[in-house]
């Protein structure tokens, strides 16, 4: 019977072509839209990870418990050898230094008296060298705005809106005012070399950003560190990879639970409220692709639908020929079940075919956002997951067979006669 039913459809294209390919067209929807909102939204995980957390942070137990005040006398010492010994733990991740500091910025007039001054949160990176990419995860170059990125040492980076308030262009100097890591007071000048925008009202409002080996001189940090962050291979933020990562981490670093220096891992929801941001960012991803699904789903019910009541004059010769009316409303639930796995499997491969693409190469927004922000990506870009492989047989399979099956009962419940005055008409 299956065999039967599944020759006749291939054989009759008006039966067959049509409603696959609608099928196939709505589940290639779905799975795409799928992809890229999961994309989308991780996207502004990712952001707040590369800027500040990381997938995974190393930092000593103290740090962590006062890390909203970015205490530097709280720092990692001999980091260099610490960050080795990580790479080699764990080689598929990417390990960064970096330093969270504040202070004051001074700009001098033409007589070296003060002329403007404004508080600041600094980021110390590795940004001349850059052997770590922290130009291009950060995005650096594309949110400058007046200027360039630092070249050589002791040159800065300003927010630009910090600028304009302090009337400092790129080519001033500046002398930052702020305390060692040993409590001592420190002055040390810089060169703006540019402005970038941050894309964070905060931010703006007054930041810094100078090279890691400028701070480490300014502060008085050699060989030292606020934190080290951890980025996942695979490019995106998850619990469970971060979990694992953690458990190794401490088996691979015992330290004595008093003291406090001891370097401690703290995963991207343990920072603050990222917790209940990416939980949140999950539920809004999946309201929206619900949303999506359920349009869809109408969609196809209705196509299923139409499809059925096309075929009241079939349906009637069938009827006149003796068929019983369970057998023609069962094949005609079979047929809307193979009509579906073919288009749903035809969508499915297709929509994952184009959200691969997106994957791996995204569309660039670059060139429209020079000089907007740090904090917003400029490449979009989709993230395939186990459900994009199923999810369009939700309204690829199920509501084409719903609707068939209204259609069906429609058909069921009518008299021959009826059948037969509507295939004379």
């Amino acid at each position: 019977m299956i065999r039967f039913l599944f020759l006749g459809l291939i054989r009759d294209k008006s039966r067959s072509v049509v409603p696959v390919l609608v099928v196939a067209v709505g589940v290639m929807l779905s799975v795409f839209v799928h992809a890229y909102i999961t994309g989308f939204m991780n996207d502004s995980i990712e952001m707040n990870a590369r800027f500040s957390n990381g997938h995974v942070k190393v930092v000593t137990k103290a740090y962590a418990d006062n890390i909203s005040q970015m205490p530097i006398d709280l720092a990692l010492l001999g980091t260099g050898e610490l960050t080795t010994e990580l790479q080699s733990v764990f080689p598929d991740m990417t390990w960064v230094e970096r330093i969270q500091f504040g202070g004051l910025v001074d700009v001098p007039d033409e007589n070296g008296e003060t002329k403007a001054q404004g508080p600041v949160m600094g980021m110390a990176l590795d940004i001349i060298q850059n052997n770590s990419g922290e130009i291009q995860r950060l995005n650096l170059a594309k949110s400058v705005v007046q200027g360039r990125l630092p070249q050589q040492a002791n040159e800065i980076l300003i927010s630009d809106l910090f600028a304009q308030k302090l009337e400092v262009e790129p080519g001033d100097r500046v002398t930052f005012i702020g305390s060692t890591m040993y409590g001592a007071m420190s002055y040390y000048n810089f060169v703006v070399s540019g402005t970038v925008s941050f894309g964070a009202t905060v931010l703006d409002q007054g930041s810094i950003i100078v090279d890691i080996h400028d701070a480490r001189k300014a502060l008085d940090m050699q060989d030292a560190a606020s934190e080290i962050l951890g980025f996942f291979g695979q490019g995106y933020y998850s619990d469970s990879e971060g979990i694992k990562t953690r458990e190794k981490f401490r088996e691979e670093f015992p330290v004595d639970a008093d003291d406090e220096f001891a370097p401690a891992m703290m995963l991207f929801r343990d920072q603050g409220t990222m917790g209940s941001f990416v939980d949140l960012t999950g539920s809004m991803g999946a309201i929206i692709t619900f949303i999506f699904i359920v349009a869809m789903s109408l969609v196809l019910w209705n196509a299923g639908l139409l499809g059925g009541l096309r075929r009241y004059g079939e349906i009637g010769v069938r009827l006149a020929m003796g068929e019983p009316k369970g057998h023609v409303y069962r094949t005609m639930l079979y047929e809307s079940v193979m009509i579906g796995i073919m288009g749903s499997i035809l969508g499915t491969a297709i929509g994952l075919f184009f959200a691969w693409l997106m994957q791996k190469y995204g569309i660039d927004i670059g060139s429209k956002m020079k000089g907007t922000a740090i904090m917003m990506p400029s490449v979009l870009k989709a993230r395939i997951t186990t459900v994009d492989y199923y999810i369009g047989f939700i309204p690829g399979l199920i509501s084409t067979l719903i609707g068939t099956a209204l259609a069906g009962i429609g058909i069921y419940k009518r008299k021959t006669s009826q059948l037969f005055k509507e295939l004379d008409a």
